[in-house]
C-alpha cells in the first residue's frame, strides 16, 4: 500500500525538475559575441554590465513569457521564486551586492512589461523592448539607429527560446478547435 504522501511529494519533486530546467535555461551566460555587441553598441566597452544586462533582459523575458503562456498561474511563481533565490546563491554577485542585484532585476521586469503592455504610440513592443536593453547598457544614451535593430533580434531570440523552455518542460495548452480562449475563461 502507498503511502499517502508519496503522489504529491513526487509531482513536487517533478514540477521542482521541470521549474530548474527552464530556470537553468533563463540562466544559461549570454553569448560573447553578444556581449561584446552590446559592450560596443551601448556600453561604452563595458563587456561585464554588457553581460549582466543579457542576463537580466532573458531572466525578465523569460518570466513575462511564462505569464503569458504557462499553463498555470503556480508555474510563473515557481519561476520567479526560483529566479529570485538563484540572485542570492550567484557566485558572481558579492555579498554585499545582491541587494542591488535584486533591486536592478526588479527595475528591469517593471520596464520590459511596460515595454511588452503599453498600447497606443507609434514604436511597436519589439522596439520599446530593444530600446529598453540599450537604454539600461547605456544609462540613458540614444536607443535608436543600427543597435536598435540587432537589439530586437536578440530579445526576440530570448523571447522565443524562453517558450521553447516553458513548452518543453511543461507542456503547451491545446483547445479543441471548436472552443475559443475567451469561452474558457467565462466558464471559470
Amino acid at each position: 500500500m502507498p503511502l499517502p504522501f508519496v503522489p504529491g511529494w513526487r509531482e513536487a519533486r517533478a514540477r521542482d525538475r521541470r521549474t530548474r530546467a527552464v530556470l537553468d535555461g533563463l540562466r544559461r551566460e549570454p553569448d560573447g559575441a553578444d556581449v561584446q555587441w552590446l559592450a560596443d553598441a551601448a556600453a561604452n566597452g563595458d563587456a561585464d554590465h554588457a553581460a549582466w544586462e543579457l542576463r537580466y533582459a532573458r531572466a525578465a523575458l523569460g518570466l513575462l513569457v511564462a505569464q503569458r503562456d504557462a499553463l498555470d498561474d503556480r508555474t510563473v511563481a515557481d519561476l520567479t521564486h526560483a529566479y529570485q533565490r538563484s540572485l542570492d546563491d550567484d557566485p558572481r554577485i558579492a555579498i554585499d551586492r545582491r541587494d542591488l542585484a535584486e533591486r536592478q532585476f526588479q527595475e528591469r521586469l517593471l520596464a520590459y512589461r511596460e515595454a511588452l503592455t503599453v498600447r497606443g504610440g507609434s514604436l511597436q513592443a519589439a522596439d520599446r523592448v530593444g530600446r529598453c536593453l540599450l537604454a539600461f547598457a547605456s544609462d540613458g544614451a540614444r536607443t535608436a539607429g543600427a543597435p536598435l535593430a540587432y537589439a530586437i533580434e536578440l530579445l526576440q531570440r530570448y523571447t522565443d527560446e524562453a517558450a521553447d523552455l516553458l513548452r518543453a518542460a511543461f507542456g503547451e495548452a491545446k483547445l479543441p478547435e471548436d472552443v475559443k480562449p475567451s469561452v474558457l475563461r467565462h466558464e471559470r
